[in-house]
């Protein structure tokens, strides 16, 4: 049952990674599609699920920390606030809930999470830091949105998220955890053609603009 709530929760982060490549493909340029973020919630709910079911406290950290910026970016593009407010309500609190449970019984907590035998703390610290690593490029990308002012997936998520990647799956593998091999596996081929999309839309505006200036300095020279 804890297999199938995790593989369900990356069978929405893959579907979010394949569905934004294919709309970035098709416009010619890297998009932030709402179905993206609808997916990431989605996901993000499960896998925290996932990640307290077993005791995981390296999946539940990242889950809590890109958890509330999926919310920004929904109501960002207006989706946040047509969603029935009794969903809203629940997925607003349940992450609130969970980390009020762990502060009221800490020591609970730290036996479980920090002194878990199953996973050593060396290997805890190691998964802590990719799950941080990768969740920091929502952090990135959400202060990169508010500047711009709208939801955009800039180059520095996709760098990030490679290097972030990397490392949850290997801490997967020695972790002997299918979920996150497999999930974090798929992203990679995404992340790095949004990178390569990147790259051809700047060298595409950079052609245009130069044939721009070279048109001014036509124009120029004729009069």
């Amino acid at each position: 049952m804890i297999y199938v709530i995790g593989f369900l929760a990356q069978l929405f982060f893959s579907a979010r990674i394949l569905l934004q490549w294919i709309l970035s493909e098709r416009a010619g340029r890297v998009v932030s599609p709402s179905i993206f973020w609808i997916l990431s919630l989605a996901g993000s709910y499960l896998l925290f699920i996932y990640g307290w079911m077993r005791d995981d406290f390296a999946i539940v950290l990242g889950q809590v920390i890109a958890y509330y910026i999926y919310i920004w970016n929904l109501s960002a593009k207006g989706v946040w606030g047509r969603i029935p407010g009794v969903v809203r309500a629940l997925l607003l609190v349940t992450p609130a809930v969970a980390i009020a449970f762990a502060v009221c019984h800490a020591d609970t907590f730290i036996h479980d999470f920090f002194r878990n035998e199953k996973v050593p703390l060396w290997l805890l610290l190691f998964g802590s830091a990719g799950q941080i690593i990768f969740t920091l490029r929502f952090v990135y990308q959400y202060f990169y949105s508010r500047r711009k002012g709208e939801s955009v997936l800039p180059v520095g998520f996709w760098i990030i998220s490679l290097t972030g990647s990397a490392a949850i799956v290997s801490y997967g593998i020695v972790r002997h955890d299918p979920v996150l091999i497999l999930g974090q596996s798929v992203g990679f081929i995404a992340y790095t053609r949004n990178i390569l999309i990147y790259k051809k839309e700047r060298l595409r505006n950079a052609a245009a603009t130069g044939l721009t200036d070279e048109n001014i300095c036509e124009n120029i020279s004729t009069r």
